[in-house]
């Protein structure tokens, strides 16, 4: 795992959290600040994961 897949899963699950208190409250604009960051969250991760791929496929074999 990469520093990228990490700090995009936490921007998801703290997106997850605004966007929840945001509805307890009925506070929209919170809720969709949340969504934006769970977005921005996953855009992250997915790189991450793209950069991982590319690291095990060019890394030697064994490693």
């Amino acid at each position: 795992m990469n520093k990228d897949q990490i700090k995009g899963k936490a921007k998801d699950l703290a997106g997850k959290v605004q966007e929840q208190a945001g509805r307890a409250v009925g506070n929209e604009s919170q809720q969709a600040k949340g969504l934006a960051k769970q977005a921005a969250g996953k855009t992250q991760e997915g790189f991450g994961d793209a950069k991982e791929t590319v690291r095990k496929a060019t890394s030697p074999k064994g490693h």
